[in-house]
């Protein structure tokens, strides 16, 4: 950064006032608490996490320092404020796929395409002949859950998904929000939400790998068989 863009020593000192002022509000928040899930508490820790943020940039481009805080990212969703009794849900899906063969998905969307109208396969022509017109032509043909269930044969690859539920007042009119249809997700009123991902396999297989070592203690320090040397009768003063 050259020093033209530089902050000042004022505007260093000011976020870290701001900082104080963020821990302060924070923990007068969390003494006068309601609940686990205060949203004042909520609100005031976004608040401090926020400020500590910024203090930290400023310092490291001013001073090339940092601070020994590490702001943990929140994947947890807010305290719910929608209706008790929902009228109408949302349900919001994203899933992606990395594609893994394209000549696989190539081959099945010409499968399709020929079946459906005829067209001479492994031509360029077609709307099969290019990758994102096979796409086209395979999720308008299967339903997104049968893809899922069978991306291998398409040659794709799965990567992370999320399914969010969320609650609403009314139902949506119709083509209401075709437009721009993830635009207004109000996290607060998310019902529930199940996320799949290979992150979590990782650490399933960090926790096997730990209880395999602990197996192995135990067999290697606890389970070896005695040899007869190994054994002594015992004195009778040992009885």
């Amino acid at each position: 950064m050259s020093d033209a863009a530089q902050p000042t020593a004022a505007e260093v000192r000011a976020a870290a006032e701001a900082v104080k002022t963020a821990l302060d509000r924070h923990l007068a928040a969390v003494e006068r608490r309601s609940g686990d899930e205060d949203p004042a508490v909520y609100e005031a820790f976004n608040q401090l996490a926020a400020a500590a943020e910024t203090y930290d940039e400023l310092l490291y481009d001013r001073y090339d320092e940092v601070t020994p805080f590490e702001i943990p990212g929140d994947d947890s969703l807010p305290p719910y404020t929608g209706p008790e009794e929902p009228n109408a849900i949302s349900v919001i899906i994203r899933r992606d796929y990395a594609v893994a063969e394209p000549q696989r998905l190539l081959a099945q969307a010409q499968r399709v395409e020929a079946a459906d109208s005829e067209a001479v396969l492994g031509t360029a022509e077609g709307t099969s002949g290019t990758a994102h017109g096979a796409i086209g032509i395979l999720f308008g043909e299967f339903e997104p859950d049968e893809i899922a269930s069978r991306h291998k044969e398409f040659g794709l690859e799965e990567g992370d998904s999320t399914l969010w539920v969320t609650a609403a007042d009314e139902p949506a009119d119709p083509g209401e929000w075709l437009d721009a249809p993830f635009e207004h997700v109000d996290p607060e009123r998310v019902v529930c939400r199940f996320d799949v991902s290979a992150v979590f396999d990782d650490e399933d297989d960090e926790l096997d790998d730990d209880l395999d070592e602990d197996e192995d203690l135990d067999e290697d320090d606890f389970s070896a068989p005695l040899d007869e040397e190994d054994l002594e009768p015992l004195d009778a003063n040992d009885r």
